[in-house]
């Protein structure tokens, strides 16, 4: 979870004598400021962890809540929920020996033995509609003995680390002091 109230931003001690010249259109500034602040933080977490953990920027935009700031409360967060991911969600091929998907930067591709998301015989293998795009192991040797496959990448936890919280914070720091200046002069009029 990441909050723009949260990250520490140097320099804003500067718009104190600003802001209590606006006097009750201060939180109006204030949350204009933080909003779009926050909206553009949450294009570079959308971007950076599509690019961490491999999958498409529109599932991480579906996975990743916001709750915008408001007057009372001038805070903007951004949250996400969710396990192990399928591996329906992820560029993959079928090979002879299992399924290869794209995990992700860090990880790279990797094969899941024994997997398969297709039917018939090699080559001319065709979709599974009964599937709906799942990858699925086989458990045993029966039939329909058939479980799906998750690829181990949990968003919320991606979501914390690494490149992608260094992409908010990065983003947060360079943009809100420009967005506070840009709210509070045009109240001001100047």
């Amino acid at each position: 979870m990441f909050s723009v109230g949260e990250v520490d931003v140097k320099g804003l001690q500067r718009f104190e004598n600003m802001l209590g010249a606006l006097g009750a259109e201060a939180p109006k500034a204030v949350n204009r400021a933080i909003n779009r602040t926050g909206d553009m933080a949450r294009t570079q977490v959308v971007r950076t962890l599509a690019k961490q953990t491999g999958l498409p920027q529109k599932t991480i935009r579906k996975s990743v809540k916001v709750k915008r700031s408001s007057w009372d409360d001038l805070t903007y967060t951004l949250k996400s929920a969710g396990g192990d991911v399928a591996l329906k969600y992820f560029q993959k091929r079928e090979t002879k020996k299992g399924v290869v998907a794209n995990l992700g930067a860090a990880r790279g591709r990797v094969l899941f033995p024994r997997t398969f998301f297709r039917g018939g015989a090699f080559p001319r293998r065709v979709d599974l509609s009964a599937f709906g795009g799942h990858v699925m192991d086989r458990m045993s040797e029966q039939r329909f003995h058939l479980k799906k496959v998750k690829s181990g990448v949990f968003i919320p936890e991606e979501m914390v680390e690494g490149a992608t919280a260094d992409a908010f914070e990065r983003s947060v720091q360079q943009n809100l002091p420009r967005r506070l200046d840009h709210e509070i002069s045009r109240l001001l009029g100047l």
